[in-house]
């Protein structure tokens, strides 16, 4: 069962934003369509990696052919919400706005691949407490946008709902329907992107890979104790050579701590080792789950793993308990 074996699930969040210029840009886009993904698909092909990609509405409207790509390659379609744009996050959005773009991007995203979408990241990691009960209604089955005991959330936005990372399980778990960072009875499994303090993250392996290894090789001990599996998150766009437009950097809060710790600081350190100098960065860490056999699954393969692991669980108790009478 692939939760009980050494397992790793690579997620890419596909998107329109340019990390150099820090803003949304249709240009970046397509340097995603003809530079990002193809080295991605290429590495991935090499190293035999099922992934997950989650993809924004706004690329997807733009370039389409950025969703059929990957399915020559049997990688599962996620969706990734309808736009980046910082005040159309889920955190804020009404509940009827967050039914609204989740309809819409699935039904998107399955018009263009002919797969059933079910599995959703939210842009930026930001949800609100009920996102479970609007994942239901808009027919997903996982959300992947908790990161479990992950502490550089005053580096991003949302930082106030993402300090409940602090406190939600580490192990995949079906959520509270009215809480995403709590166990409880709903049907949407939430597959938390891996964390030790530090994220277990493209960026972060670009930004200081001597750290990232640190953090793996932890999460690696973590994974043989309890077979929690690997989730890492990166982008295509970290993976483009793209040209810097001016030196400004954009304000995208009023608030200004949020500015200097999420627009300014965040950038200056996001611009480490971009394009193609994070490819053999990347590789290395491929190698070290291909040498030490670790098997890539899917958001979708996990998911349908725990609940036969589950019914037989179910079906084990009713047999013994019949047995007993």
């Amino acid at each position: 069962m692939v939760q009980r074996r050494k397992s790793i699930l690579i997620t890419n969040d596909v998107e329109t934003t340019s990390i150099l210029n820090h803003k949304l840009r249709d240009l970046t886009g397509e340097y995603v369509l003809k530079e990002g993904m193809p080295r991605l698909l290429e590495l991935y092909d090499k190293y035999q990696v099922k992934a997950t990609f989650f993809f924004n509405g706004d690329i997807v409207k733009l370039y389409p052919d950025v969703v059929r790509m990957v399915l020559p390659y049997g990688h599962e379609v996620g969706s990734h919400g309808m736009t980046h744009e910082v005040e159309m996050a889920f955190d804020r959005m009404s509940y009827d706005m967050q039914i609204l773009h989740l309809k819409q991007s699935k039904a998107m995203l399955e018009d263009l691949s002919g797969q059933e979408v079910i599995s959703f990241r939210a842009p930026a990691a930001r949800v609100s407490h009920n996102i479970p009960i609007a994942l239901e209604e808009a027919g997903y089955k996982i959300d992947s946008s908790v990161s479990s005991q992950r502490l550089d959330m005053f580096f991003s936005f949302g930082s106030l709902t993402k300090m409940n990372w602090i406190f939600t399980p580490r192990l995949p778990y079906f959520t509270a329907r009215d809480n995403v960072f709590r166990k409880g009875s709903s049907g949407i499994l939430e597959i938390p992107i891996s964390a030790f303090i530090f994220p277990y993250i493209g960026t972060f392996m670009r930004i200081a890979p001597p750290l990232n290894r640190m953090t793996r090789n932890l999460l690696n001990l973590e994974s043989r104790f309890n077979q929690r599996p690997f989730v890492f998150l990166t982008h295509p766009n970290e993976f483009i050579d793209e040209e810097r437009e001016d030196e400004a950097i954009q304000r995208r809060s009023r608030n200004y701590f949020s500015y200097i710790m999420g627009d300014v600081v965040r950038h200056r350190l996001k611009i480490r080792n971009l394009g193609s100098k994070a490819l053999p960065i990347y590789e290395k860490e491929l190698e070290f789950f291909a040498r030490h056999e670790f098997h890539s699954f899917t958001c979708r393969e996990l998911y349908e793993s725990i609940l036969k692991e589950e019914n037989q669980s179910f079906q084990h108790q009713n047999q013994n308990g019949n047995q007993d009478q």
